[in-house]
């Protein structure tokens, strides 16, 4: 079964509740499994207000965690270096790299942040 890595936006918007994205996330995790990256994890609990941590450590006990390994933080790094825009985040290039390590797709209701061509973006609902 392949994977799929929900960037950062798309756990906000899930743990916000709306249903274009919860709907979204049942077609597409019909035939891959749900995943994130720690760099996301990192991002839900910096901006996580203290009631919301319980839904939050529920939702990515639900998910398979993916560590950031050499070989991706590498990756992200090339990412990062070829690509002449300032506003692309190296949070964002670090997602992308795991997604191709992993042989798996991104999904994201912020396509533009990943320029890479050889990473595969599935944009959700926004």
């Amino acid at each position: 079964m392949s994977k799929i890595v929900l960037d950062t936006d798309v756990l906000i918007d899930l743990l916000r509740g709306r249903e274009a994205v919860r709907r979204f996330l049942r077609e597409i995790t019909n035939q891959s499994v749900p995943c994130c990256s720690v760099i996301s994890v990192a991002e839900l609990y910096a901006g996580m207000r203290p009631e919301e941590q319980v839904t939050t450590a529920n939702l990515l006990d639900g998910l398979v965690v993916l560590p950031v390994t050499r070989e991706i933080a590498e990756l992200a790094g090339h990412f990062k270096r070829r690509t002449k825009s300032r506003k692309l985040e190296l949070a964002d290039c670090l997602i992308a790299a795991t997604a191709l390590v992993e042989g798996a797709s991104v999904a994201t209701g912020n396509a533009k942040d990943y320029p890479m061509p050889e990473v595969t973006v599935l944009p959700a609902p926004r």
